[in-house]
C-alpha cells in the first residue's frame, strides 16, 4: 500500500538512492554516462542534512511516498526559485523542485500520488500557480507533467553538467512548465 509522509532526518539516505537511481534511469542518453555512474548516495545524503529539507521551518517540504515502508519516491516543493536560486525566492509562485521514483514504481501511480501531495502542499501554503524545470530531452517526464495539466510557458533556461578533468561543463536544455493549483 503506497502511504506518503514528510521527510524526517533519518530519511537522507533513502531519498539520495531514489534520486540517483531517477537520474540513472531517467537521464540514461541525456547525461553523459560518466556523470550518471559517478553518482555518490552518501555525498548525496549528506548534502541534503547540509541544506535541511527535514526541518520543518525549511522554506521546502519533502514528502516521500512509500510501500511496506520501503521509499519508492520523493518530491520536493516550496516558493519558486528565481534562477532557480535557493537563496532567491519568489513569494508569487509555488515550485515542484524535484520529484523521482525508483524506476520499479514508473507507472503504478506513485508519481501521480506525489505530484497531487506536492499540489496539495503547494496550495495550501496559499499559492494559486506553480512551475517547475524539466530537461527538455527528457520526453517521459514531460509527458506526464502535460497529462496532469501543466504546459510550458516559453521560459528556457540551461543546466550545466559538470564533467571531471577540468573540462567544460555539458550544458543541456531545461524548460519550465506552469500550471494552476485551483484545477
Amino acid at each position: 500500500m503506497l502511504t506518503i509522509r514528510r521527510e524526517e532526518p533519518e530519511d537522507a539516505e533513502a531519498i539520495a538512492r531514489v534520486h540517483i537511481h531517477g537520474w540513472q534511469a531517467g537521464y540514461a542518453g541525456i547525461m553523459p554516462d560518466e556523470v550518471l555512474r559517478r553518482l555518490n548516495p552518501a555525498a548525496w545524503a549528506q548534502r541534503r542534512r547540509e541544506v535541511g529539507t527535514a526541518d520543518p521551518e525549511h522554506p521546502f517540504t519533502t514528502l516521500l511516498a512509500e510501500v511496506d515502508g520501503a521509499t519508492v519516491g520523493f518530491t520536493t516543493f516550496g516558493p519558486y526559485r528565481n534562477n532557480q536560486d535557493r537563496d532567491d525566492l519568489d513569494p508569487t509562485h509555488g515550485e515542484v523542485v524535484a520529484m523521482y521514483v525508483e524506476p520499479a514504481h514508473w507507472g503504478d501511480g506513485t508519481a501521480p500520488a506525489l505530484l497531487a501531495a506536492a499540489r496539495a502542499g503547494l496550495a495550501e501554503r496559499g499559492w494559486r500557480e506553480y512551475r517547475l524545470w524539466v530537461l527538455a530531452e527528457n520526453a517521459r517526464a514531460r509527458r506526464f507533467y502535460e497529462r496532469a495539466g501543466l504546459s510550458t510557458d516559453g521560459e528556457r533556461c540551461t543546466y550545466p553538467v559538470p564533467l571531471s578533468g577540468g573540462r567544460p561543463p555539458v550544458r543541456l536544455d531545461e524548460l519550465r512548465y506552469a500550471g494552476r493549483l485551483d484545477r
